[in-house]
């Protein structure tokens, strides 16, 4: 089963999940490129070599028309300090280092700000623009790329959102990203969503998260370590701190672990193919930066996983309200959810709904469940499954390149092209998606 491990001995931010994972690919080079072509408005990606403890990997910078995000926080925040009342859990950008004695005293012990979720409330700021949640989906719904990245992003993005809100007792609704930070954090966390897909790992295992200890001061004032919009979103997630007093885990990057792990521990018996090292800015005593390392743990019955399935009896919803609920549980990153037709008491017909998902979203799920259905209570069963391990790989025919995915192991192989694919030649042909697949047979 392909398999990816992350280590984040030293925590976790945006940027530095992207390096890590730009180093597995085999043509870096080439996937920046295409990075700096998603459509991100005015942003430029950066990767460059850094050396940590002797070790050598790649940091990335964002420059959003031309400018870094450290600068450009830094100049905002000398016009606007004064006239803001900033509700923001102020993501610190991971390891960048500054001395600055601001005018308006504002005093940065180790980092420049935060992973640029610059959050505010929207009270008096008739005259600056900020991008609440609206917005974002406006941004990511005009960018390169598949309708699952679109759907993981919105989907951190709402980890997000609701860790600031619950931190600084805000509605989601009223919780605003600053500008000059909107730009790069999308490309952040694009950057992370898109890598995913392109590796296709079939389990991601993440180690226990070194988050750091100590402060950090922001504008209204001074956070324990980690931030408490960090601390809400690795609920559930095995975290330590340290010596260490900085902040080595920002929101972005603990919402990008919770959203795409499958589960957090140790690291499996892993046959490593390739390893990535993505390096924050500042020095410590021990490398700053994450480790990513991808192989294979054999067939998925000699390791296997863990998954949560959540249920819930329903029998006053229709169902196209239903429907519903499954696309906002798909999309928030369950691994699977369907509904079953049951007999309730004195007779009445009813729904089953059963929600598949990582141990590490459960509780998200639960919230959704509520949140999107009439029910009044869930059940939950923690499950040992075991699945065939997967691929995607793209294949020459007659239509043109065509995905594929191939499921094997114990004894089996099973190939099955991509639906969507299918379908689209299907359109585009005049023909049926079985005269399609007969046309393009069995490729091997």
């Amino acid at each position: 089963m392909k398999t990816l491990y992350l280590d984040c001995g030293m925590g976790a931010a945006g940027d530095m999940l992207t390096a890590a994972l730009l180093e597995l690919l085999p043509d870096p080079a080439g996937f920046v490129d295409e990075l700096n072509h998603l459509g991100i408005p005015g942003v430029e990606y950066i990767p460059e070599k850094s050396e940590k403890c002797g070790i050598v990997g790649t940091h990335v910078t964002v420059r959003v028309n031309g400018e870094v995000e450290g600068e450009l926080m830094h100049e905002a925040d000398h016009v606007h300090a004064h006239e803001h009342h900033h509700i923001h859990e102020y993501e610190h950008k991971h390891g960048h280092e500054h001395d600055h004695n601001h005018e308006h005293s504002r005093n940065h012990d180790h980092e420049a700000p935060h992973d640029h979720m610059h959050a505010e409330s929207c009270e008096g700021h008739a005259h600056h623009h900020h991008s609440g949640m609206h917005e974002i989906e406006h941004i990511v719904s005009h960018l390169s790329v598949s309708d699952s990245v679109k759907s993981d992003i919105l989907a951190v993005y709402q980890l997000i959102a609701e860790a600031e809100s619950h931190a600084h007792g805000v509605p989601v609704t009223e919780i605003h990203f600053h500008e000059v930070g909107t730009m790069d954090a999308v490309a952040d966390v694009a950057a992370v969503c898109l890598l995913m897909e392109r590796l296709g790992p079939d389990l991601v295992i993440v180690s226990p998260v070194h988050v750091g200890s100590g402060q950090v001061h922001c504008v209204h004032g001074i956070l324990p370590v980690p931030a408490p919009a960090t601390a809400y979103i690795l609920r559930d997630v095995p975290i330590y701190g340290g010596k260490i007093r900085s902040e080595l885990c920002t929101p972005t990057g603990a919402a990008l672990l919770k959203h795409f792990a499958s589960e957090f521990g140790s690291m499996p018996p892993l046959k490593v193919s390739a390893i990535g090292y993505g390096m924050g800015r500042k020095d410590f005593a021990q490398a700053n930066c994450v480790r990513a390392m991808i192989g294979e743990t054999g067939d998925a019955g000699q390791y296997g996983d863990t998954i949560a399935e959540l249920r819930c009896n329903i029998d006053d919803m229709t169902a196209e309200s239903i429907s519903f609920a499954e696309e906002q549980l798909l999309s928030a990153g369950a691994r699977d959810v369907y509904a079953v037709p049951i007999q309730m008491k004195k007779g009445r017909i009813g729904t089953l709904l059963s929600v598949m998902c990582a141990e590490a979203v459960r509780e998200r799920m639960v919230e959704l469940i509520f949140r999107y259905t009439t029910t009044i209570g869930v059940r939950e069963t923690l499950c040992r499954r075991y699945i065939l391990s997967r691929k995607e790989e793209t294949v020459e025919t007659g239509f043109g390149e065509i995905r594929r995915k191939t499921s094997s192991g114990y004894g089996v192989t099973r190939r099955k092209y991509e639906y969507d694919d299918i379908a689209q030649i299907a359109r585009e042909q005049n023909l049926s998606p079985e005269e399609v697949k007969a046309q393009i047979g069995n490729k091997e």
